[in-house]
């Protein structure tokens, strides 16, 4: 678990420096779903600063089981609505908003225990059927309507690309989250920021990173395949 680790993060910091980014500008997102709480523990010891998270269910079990660890947890998943209050009490950035919908039911959660809730905005850069995330058409309007929300917070924006065997292919879906971030920053929406850039998996982050990710959601480098 170390080895694997530090190898990841030795990648993430030479990818970074060698855009001319500081390796500290991203950050790695240990993505454990499907894997036991003691193997999360392991990754937690061995520097692992945030847990990533697909299933609520699931994440209440670990989170129960591993609540003397300091580790941040974000939800990764998608989020149906009525699992909204139990995802504003465990989680410190929730990546997968993509509708009013469900940040009206995060916002009435948080409200209820007081918290502003971090939140980043998917995007459906690809447009694929079977993948979340607002159509980047639609993006800015979104983003517009849940920055009234007073217990959200918009820290960023989200994607997942298709699936190539060449990282190079997936640099296009990159950029254009990165594109579209740039835009809305130049919005000047308030409640709004645009630090977060959450792209890139085990096979891509490095391009990701090439092209600005701030996250990136790394499972099977760490962890292995899933169960």
């Amino acid at each position: 678990m170390q080895q694997k680790l530090d190898h990841i993060k030795t990648r993430i910091r030479k990818a970074a420096t060698d855009c001319g980014r500081d390796p500290e500008s991203v950050r790695l997102v240990a993505v454990s779903k499907t894997k036991p709480a003691e193997l999360v523990r392991r990754a937690i010891a061995a520097g692992a600063g945030i847990i990533g998270e697909n299933y609520i269910q699931e994440a209440r079990e670990k989170f129960k089981a591993l609540d003397d660890c300091t580790v941040d947890w974000h939800y990764i998943g998608h989020l149906q609505s009525n699992k909204a209050r139990y995802a504003v009490r465990l989680f410190d950035l929730i990546h997968s908003v993509d509708s009013l919908k469900l940040a009206r039911e995060l916002n009435k959660s948080a409200k209820k225990i007081d918290k502003v809730q971090p939140i980043l905005i998917q995007v459906n850069i690809s447009k694929e059927k079977t993948k979340g995330g607002v159509h980047e058409a639609q993006a800015l309007e979104l983003v517009r309507a849940v920055s009234e929300l007073t217990n959200l917070s918009i820290k960023g924006l989200m994607t997942m690309p298709p699936y190539f065997d060449d990282p190079d292919r997936a640099r296009p879906f990159f950029k254009a989250l990165a594109d579209l971030g740039q835009q809305i920053r130049a919005a000047d929406i308030p409640n709004v920021s645009m630090n977060e850039l959450s792209m890139g998996m085990s096979g891509d982050f490095e391009a990701a990173i090439e092209e600005g990710a701030t996250l990136v959601r790394i499972g099977t480098s760490i962890f292995g395949a899933r169960q």
